[in-house]
């Protein structure tokens, strides 16, 4: 039973495997060219003084070189929901075409059946997200060692949730197929539905899974410890309690590196004053991994628990 699963899903299983091999030939030349410009500019000695002196103007220099290309890779986050859908083609196209009945009378329980087929699929698409997620922690590891790993687009591909990910986009087809029983539609809804959730989750429930933190802090100071590669939210001028206080300079309000502009502005403005963040800290980080991975994982696993009860109750 196995082998012939394996036969039926060999051809998806080698496509999954030629995204990966593509996508390693994509990033091993500009990763090996950007850990070679990394430890040739000494950026190992910067983690934590990005903003300070030469460390400063090495750091931006170095980002700016390869901002353009890792913008294009944040896309590659897709990625597992693709080959999630991808997986599920196998058992849908057999729905599909009724193919399964002749199964089921070649002494194959329908239990066993939907078993071998789902155990298949769902080992695969932990294999391929292992590969993808190997791939791309050893693509980032300069950038995460100069800028953390808590902001959208390397969160999204550092840790476990690409597992959790790749099961949802899986499940998701499947479910869809054992409603629908039939294959095109089935994965375009699968994946339609992963990117949504994505998105949902990136853009606005992810930063609420846990309690944020916030700082206050005088501008003629450094920024908090807590701050180092941490996930701003947002952060503007203040007083000294938090509260919004506008400044005569343009741009600044806003998240992230705007952070940055504030001592340039105060200079040329002569203005004294408190900047304040909501941000989460990068200790977060797996604590934020866990809950978004048990959250796809978890209904992950409801929809294909329901694509095998649809099958066995209905599939005739």
């Amino acid at each position: 039973m196995i082998w012939v699963a394996w036969r039926q899903q060999r051809t998806e299983s080698l496509i999954a495997a030629g995204i990966l091999a593509l996508l390693a030939v994509l990033l091993v030349p500009t990763g090996l060219d950007m850990a070679s410009a990394y430890h040739h500019a000494g950026l190992t000695a910067c983690a934590g003084h990005e903003a300070s002196g030469s460390c400063g103007d090495a750091v931006r220099a170095f980002v700016s070189r390869f901002e353009q290309i890792g913008n294009v890779i944040a896309w590659l986050t897709l990625v597992p929901g693709l080959i999630g859908v991808l997986l599920a083609a196998p058992f849908v196209l057999q729905l599909e075409h009724g193919t399964h009945r002749l199964d089921w009378t070649q002494s194959v329980t329908r239990g066993r059946w939907i078993g071998g087929k789902l155990g298949l699929a769902i080992a695969a698409a932990l294999l391929a997200a292992l590969a993808f997620t190997l791939l791309m922690v050893w693509w980032r590891a300069p950038l995460v060692h100069l800028q953390g790993r808590m902001e959208p687009g390397i969160f999204d591909s550092e840790g476990v949730v690409v597992f959790g990910y790749t099961l949802f986009a899986l499940g998701l087809a499947l479910a869809a197929g054992a409603l629908w029983r039939r294959a095109v539609p089935s994965l375009v809804v699968g994946f339609a539905g992963y990117f949504a959730a994505r998105l949902f989750v990136e853009t606005w429930l992810r930063q609420r899974l846990l309690s944020s933190h916030t700082a206050t802090w005088a501008l003629d100071r450094a920024a908090p410890a807590n701050l180092t590669h941490a996930w701003v939210l947002t952060g503007y001028p203040s007083d000294k309690s938090g509260h919004v206080a506008a400044l005569p300079c343009p741009g600044i309000h806003g998240p992230g590196p705007r952070l940055t502009l504030l001592p340039k502005c105060l200079a040329t403005q002569d203005v004294a004053g408190y900047m304040h963040a909501i941000y989460h800290p990068a200790s977060s980080f797996w604590a934020l991994q866990g809950l978004e991975t048990g959250l796809f994982g978890g209904v992950a696993v409801v929809l294909i628990a329901f694509a095998a009860w649809r099958t066995h109750s209905h599939a005739a």
